[in-house]
């Protein structure tokens, strides 16, 4: 039942990324600042928490915070901010598709990382190890499909000559002032996302409070955002924005950044950075919904077996991490462990959890 209640959750923060985009791009449409837009909402997100943290608080005490991992928040903010700003960067040299493409590597690149970092277990002789690995690949496989192939319309109601739909083909006229540069940059922002998952879970492992985990690390985003926008916007005019779906979609925004990070830490403290990661290419199955259910968008073959091929992707891999977290699994786990502890005494973990902090 809990595990039912942490998917229902993942998956509604989901749906909250999924709008969020919306109205972002919508104002970016009338002329907003992605930099300002990336600014502002953690601004406003990280002011409206600092309450939050004090009522969690009051009868609750805070873990205590030393400098390692005030250090471990400031690394977390660069992070957040850097595959924010990458994206938008990578955006606007390329083109929606190729980022939607290389968002869904995030679970690859999350697994690859959590293996390095020893947050996730790598057994092949281990059933759970098998269905992990199969089940990234083929979400990636169905995520790819969903974005790269549109296939022809299955009609349900007729649509109007007006809608448009969710899918970004690649025509020939579609003006890409440097795409090699664009991917370079969208590449970046999925490495920093992955990255972004690994580090919450190694803190949230050893400091025990999400909202000051996200509150603290806000305040660095908001710095580092600042900086940037700074050096890269000429005119201080972006600094007042005055179209409202403007300050609707940073105030959205805020919202939406400051109770996903939260959930995020909280869900990979639990269950570790790959749990998390293979939530985002559902986020291609949850556009085409919204599209079809609510725009009048044409729901296309891709988009029908793109959205299977995910949705077994993801079972397998849920399944695989119950499999793992069984008595049996666990044991060998730790026999797995305890022979290579034997083999190799004198060598710690790269990211072992103890406390640093001094």
């Amino acid at each position: 039942m809990w595990e039912a209640n942490m998917v229902i959750i993942l998956l509604t923060m989901e749906l909250m990324d999924v709008g969020c985009n919306t109205l972002s791009k919508a104002a970016m449409a009338k002329g907003m600042s992605n930099y300002i837009f990336t600014t502002y909402a953690h601004a406003i997100a990280f002011v409206f928490l600092i309450p939050l943290a004090f009522l969690f608080h009051r009868k609750t005490p805070s873990p205590p915070i030393g400098v390692a991992i005030i250090l471990r928040l400031f690394l977390l903010g660069v992070l957040c901010c850097g595959c924010s700003i990458f994206l938008f960067i990578g955006i606007r040299y390329s083109s929606p598709t190729l980022a939607s493409a290389m968002n869904n590597l995030s679970p690859a690149f999350t697994f690859i990382m959590g293996i390095i970092f020893r947050m996730e277990v790598l057994n092949l002789r281990a059933r759970s190890s098998i269905l992990k690995s199969v089940g990234t690949l083929v979400s990636i496989g169905g995520a790819f499909i969903v974005t790269l192939y549109q296939g022809m319309p299955i009609t349900i109601f007729p649509p109007s000559p007006t809608q448009f739909s969710l899918h970004f083909p690649l025509v020939a006229n579609e003006t890409q002032p440097n795409w090699a540069l664009g991917g370079l940059f969208l590449f970046a922002s999925s490495i920093f996302l992955s990255l972004s998952f690994v580090a919450k879970t190694w803190i949230a492992r050893d400091f025990n409070s999400e909202i000051l985990i996200t509150l603290i690390s806000f305040f660095f985003e908001t710095i580092v955002a600042a900086v940037v926008t700074f050096l890269a916007e000429n005119d201080t005019s972006v600094w007042t924005p005055s179209i409202h779906i403007v300050w609707i979609a940073i105030l959205f925004g805020a919202l939406e950044v400051g109770v996903v990070n939260i959930v995020q830490t909280w869900a990979c403290g639990k269950k570790g950075p790959l749990f998390v990661a293979m939530f985002k290419p559902l986020q291609m199955i949850i556009a085409v919904i919204m599209g079809v259910s609510f725009l009048g968008d044409v729901l296309h073959l891709g988009s029908l077996i793109g959205g299977t091929i995910i949705a077994l992707g993801f079972y397998t891999v849920m399944r695989g991490k119950a499999e793992e977290e069984s008595p049996k699994e666990v044991n060998e786990s730790r026999l797995m462990y305890s022979s290579e502890e034997d083999s190799y005494s004198h060598k710690a973990p790269l990211l072992q959890n103890q406390n640093m902090d001094v």
